[in-house]
């Protein structure tokens, strides 16, 4: 089970609607994100919220073993130190990298799509390389929203640059769909999900 979902990104108005931060604008499409308090913690901002206050999609009931408590977390030290706030937090609570899910941007994936896995490569994600450089491990479940490949070589500016306003209009279909998938992984246990989220198309 999920204890601790962290959603990578960059801090700063100048970011707030790059392709970079997919994972920060999915935490404000949570079904629950009304329910969450944010404050400064663990070089982020922090939020805690009872597992029974989740609303239960259709079709799902919480597992038994699922934490009383659940953990958020919004890194602010930029995504290339992302490692450095999820692992103080983790740490503080004594929550293992297999209970850790991390929600970030995917170029490997086209916009519209999403998909959860559990360890494997870090497909040159400076948050993922982070993550893997403090815990020692990649075996921490991800969920991959699509940002797709520029048709240049300029990555760095591309995961910068804000999204078009056909973009947006793709990825405001797409967020309630992720949001929702997040929810039912906090409920049921990610391993429901497979193999049905390996690489799913929500809109296009």
């Amino acid at each position: 089970m999920i204890e601790l979902v962290a959603f990578l990104g960059n801090h700063g108005r100048e970011y707030a609607k790059n392709r970079h931060n997919a994972a920060w604008m999915l935490a404000e499409a949570l079904p629950f994100a009304s329910t969450l308090s944010w404050q400064k913690k663990y070089k982020g901002r922090y939020a805690a919220l009872d597992s029974v206050r989740l609303p239960l999609p259709a079709g799902s009931i919480a597992a038994p073993e699922m934490p009383a408590r659940l953990h958020f977390l919004m890194p602010e030290t930029f995504m290339n130190l992302s490692g450095d706030s999820v692992h103080e937090a983790a740490s503080f609570f004594r929550i293992p990298p297999d209970r850790i899910l991390i929600v970030h941007d995917e170029l490997e994936l086209p916009l519209g799509f999403a998909s959860l896995k559990f360890s494997g490569g870090l497909g040159g994600h400076n948050g993922l390389r982070s993550m893997k450089a403090r815990f020692g491990t990649a075996d921490f479940w991800r969920l991959r929203i699509g940002i797709g490949r520029p048709d240049h070589s300029d990555i760095s500016a591309w995961v910068l640059s804000d999204f078009s306003l056909n973009e947006s209009i793709l990825l405001d279909l797409t967020l309630p769909k992720v949001a929702e998938a997040l929810t039912r992984a906090l409920l049921d246990g990610p391993e429901k999900l497979l193999p049905e989220w390996n690489k799913k198309k929500l809109a296009e």
